[in-house]
């Protein structure tokens, strides 16, 4: 709890906050943990574009409702953003550079002259060039700063009964693509309507990648230990045959199974 007594010290020195929601693990304890330091002068933004699926929108509305927070809602469009859509390696940079310019005038309009994302201490390692943009523009990150993994997100959230204690990990949709691939809208329907596809099947960690910009191929990332299911028979069928009816060409299955941040290979 020490972590979180730091956190929540940290928080309080703000005075007020405004924090990038996406509905994810780490903003949504984020969130909560400013409600209980800051009470009233806390407030969520959520942007909302195509490259998050609709469900977590829906999920985010929900989960600001219960908690009692005021919550706006910004819409974005990234593909609009120069050099975005050609999706270079820095493409995170480019989107988070953009968005979180927005967010902070959302939240400056809304009389709050700081904003917090939810970036933890396990985000440091991987190929993140997003969070160099956040320190460009001095976004606050509090959790990274009080120290907490997101093994420790999870167990507090828990505690606190958060519903997203337990919730899969999940990235924007343009992290399905391959860097120099370009992103179109068409492309991220397709990716977004495969996974929830493979979400309605029961399957609850998963990744569609896409790749080839007209012979599309879907390679599937799923756990190690979820691959046998979706290798039988019947349903390997049927998430063939939707996933065509969806627009691909080729659809496989990666036998290395789901891992976080498998498109930097080689960054």
């Amino acid at each position: 709890m020490d972590k979180y007594e730091n956190l929540i010290s940290k928080l309080k020195s703000y005075g007020s906050v405004a924090i990038a929601f996406s509905g994810g693990v780490d903003s949504a304890f984020l969130l909560y943990a400013a409600r209980q330091a800051l009470g009233d002068k806390v407030l969520a933004i959520t942007a909302s574009s195509g490259l998050f699926p609709k469900r977590e929108m829906n999920e985010s509305l929900e989960f600001c409702k219960k908690l009692g927070v005021k919550h706006v809602v910004l819409e974005v469009d990234e593909l609009a953003v120069p050099g975005f859509k050609d999706n270079p390696k820095d493409r995170c940079y480019i989107c988070k550079k953009d968005l979180f310019t927005k967010l902070i005038k959302t939240a400056s309009d809304n009389g709050i002259p700081n904003l917090a994302e939810g970036s933890n201490t396990d985000d440091v390692g991987d190929y993140r060039p997003g969070l160099l943009a956040i320190k460009e523009l001095a976004v606050k990150s509090p959790l990274r700063e009080a120290g907490l993994s997101k093994d420790d997100i999870r167990k507090l959230s828990k505690e606190f009964g958060l519903p997203t204690w337990d919730k899969p990990s999940f990235a924007c949709l343009a992290s399905r693509f391959v860097y120099g691939e370009h992103i179109t809208g068409d492309k991220l329907r397709m990716v977004e309507e495969a996974e929830e596809f493979l979400k309605s099947l029961g399957f609850k960690q998963f990744r569609v990648r896409i790749h080839g910009d007209s012979s599309f191929l879907a390679r599937i990332e799923l756990p190690t230990e979820d691959l046998p299911k979706a290798a039988a028979g019947d349903l390997l069928e049927k998430i063939n045959q939707k996933l065509r009816e969806i627009g691909f060409v080729y659809v496989t299955l990666d036998l290395g199974g789901y891992r976080m941040g498998s498109m930097n290979v080689g960054v």
